[in-house]
C-alpha cells in the first residue's frame, strides 16, 4: 500500500513537472514570420481607464453638478456609444438612471471653478479663513495632475438637473 502511494506521487509530481516545463517555451529559432508582441511593450499616455471614469461627476454649463456616470455602454466594436447617468439619490437610494449618447459628453481635465456668493458654502477640498458674517464672491479651483489620473476631472452635458430627471429611465434589459 505504501509503494503504491509513493509510486502515485511520483507520477503526479511527474506530471505537473511536464506541465511547467511546457509553460517555459524553449529557445528556438525564430521564423521571419514569428511575431514579436511577446517583446514588445505599449504606453497609453494620455488614454483614459473606462474603469476609472465610474462616478466621475458630470456638471452642466453653469457648473451644476447634476449627476454622475455610473456606466459606460459600447458597441461591438468596441467604440463607446452611451453613458449611463446617475441623477438625485443619496448614497445610490432613489437614484434615476438615464442614458444619454457619450458624443453629447464633454470632458475636461481641470477642476470646476466654483464662483458663488454663500460664505457658508465650501467646495471640496478648499479651506476658509474665519467666517465674517459678510458675504462676498470666491472663485476656487483645485489642481491635480490629471495626466497621472487615468480619468478626466469631469464632464460637462449642457442639461439641468430637472431635464435630466424628466427624462425616462434606463433599465438594463434582462
Amino acid at each position: 500500500m505504501l509503494m503504491k502511494s509513493i509510486a502515485a506521487g511520483l507520477a503526479g509530481t511527474a506530471l505537473l513537472a511536464t506541465v511547467a516545463f511546457a509553460q517555459n517555451p524553449a529557445a528556438t529559432e525564430k521564423s521571419p514570420t514569428a511575431s514579436t508582441a511577446t517583446t514588445t511593450t505599449t504606453s497609453a499616455s494620455g488614454e483614459w481607464r473606462t474603469s476609472k471614469m465610474d462616478g466621475v461627476k458630470v456638471y452642466n454649463e453653469a457648473n451644476e453638478n447634476i449627476g454622475s456616470i455610473n456606466d459606460l455602454l459600447m458597441d461591438k466594436s468596441g467604440n463607446i456609444k452611451i453613458a449611463v447617468i446617475g441623477v438625485g439619490g443619496f448614497l445610490g437610494m432613489g437614484e434615476h438612471l438615464v442614458a444619454v449618447p457619450y458624443e453629447k459628453l464633454k470632458f475636461v481635465n481641470e477642476a470646476v471653478a466654483y464662483t458663488g456668493t454663500n460664505p457658508n458654502a465650501k467646495p471640496a477640498g478648499t479651506t476658509t479663513g474665519a467666517a465674517t458674517g459678510t458675504t462676498e464672491t470666491k472663485t476656487t479651483t483645485t489642481t491635480t495632475s490629471s495626466s497621472s489620473k487615468w480619468y478626466p476631472d469631469h464632464a460637462v452635458f449642457n442639461a439641468t438637473k430637472d431635464q435630466l430627471k424628466a427624462m425616462p429611465e434606463f433599465k438594463y434589459s434582462e
